[in-house]
């Protein structure tokens, strides 16, 4: 059962994440220090105790501030298509407004505690989180705000999903399209009329996963290379720096804790 992802994120230094597209709709809880989203034309900000509801498929400048706590640390909710269009289809009534961007949340004790709770201590049941992960969408609703489902996927996101369960692999437009039981030409054609092209696509799931593990594991850069597709440590470094604004060791600048991230399925 697929319902989405909470995982928790710690720097010790500021570092801006560079044109980060969002991919599926979010909700960060800031437990230390500051976090910024910028565009051309707005900015947020949210302190300790606060939250960030992010619509998926949103594109931000991000700023993980440490500011005067010495580490920025968070946790991170993502919910999955299938969740949202659940809820949204049994969504208590009263008045919430659609979220088409992002906005700051006070996270009172019952949300910020359900939040939380989506990162249990001990493992639980699918059935146990995905009620928890409910809880947190009804209290959002309560606050006011709500995600809107989207539609059928796009053949960018298709393929990003399918690249993000094996980043590591060789994934070339012949092995996409036997996974897509299509023609090579035919899944050229879908991706160029979405303005997209295999490689690209590979490249940055390939990074932003590397992003996430770099953020949320302890694992040394040189594994989280091998994990994402490179066999070359410096050339990974080059990718990344290039892509994000800085480089892997930036967010190695601080130890984990073997827990410290969960992933759900």
């Amino acid at each position: 059962m697929a319902f989405g992802s909470c995982a928790r994120i710690v720097a010790s230094a500021q570092h801006r994440i560079r044109t980060l597209t969002v991919r599926q709709d979010a909700l960060v809880l800031v437990l230390h220090g500051r976090k910024q989203l910028l565009t051309a034309d707005e900015q947020l900000e949210a302190g300790c105790g606060h939250g960030v509801l992010i619509a998926g498929g949103t594109t931000w400048d991000v700023i993980n501030d440490p500011r005067g706590d010495g580490r920025y640390e968070a946790l991170a909710l993502a919910f999955d298509e299938e969740l949202v269009h659940a809820f949204h289809k049994d969504m208590p009534q009263g008045a919430s407004k659609a979220l088409d961007a992002a906005c700051v949340l006070s996270m009172d004790g019952e949300l910020g505690d359900a939040v939380r709770r989506t990162l249990p201590q001990r493992p639980v049941s699918d059935t146990v989180m995905r009620h928890r992960m409910l809880e947190v969408l009804l209290l959002v609703h309560e606050q006011g705000h709500h995600f809107v489902p989207g539609g059928s996927l796009s053949w960018a996101d298709r393929i990003r999903r399918l690249v993000a369960q094996r980043p590591h692999a060789d994934w070339k437009v012949d092995a996409l399209g036997q996974a897509f039981h299509m023609s090579e030409s035919s899944l050229r054609r879908r991706l160029e009329s979405e303005g997209f092209t295999v490689s690209a696509l590979v490249r940055e799931v390939r990074l932003e996963t590397a992003l996430g593990l770099l953020q949320t594991t302890s694992l040394p850069v040189g594994e989280v290379a091998q994990r994402c597709g490179w066999e070359s440590h410096s050339r990974f470094s080059a990718a990344f720096q290039e892509r994000w604004g800085f480089a892997p060791s930036v967010l190695r600048g601080r130890a984990l804790s073997k827990d410290a991230a969960t992933e759900l399925a």
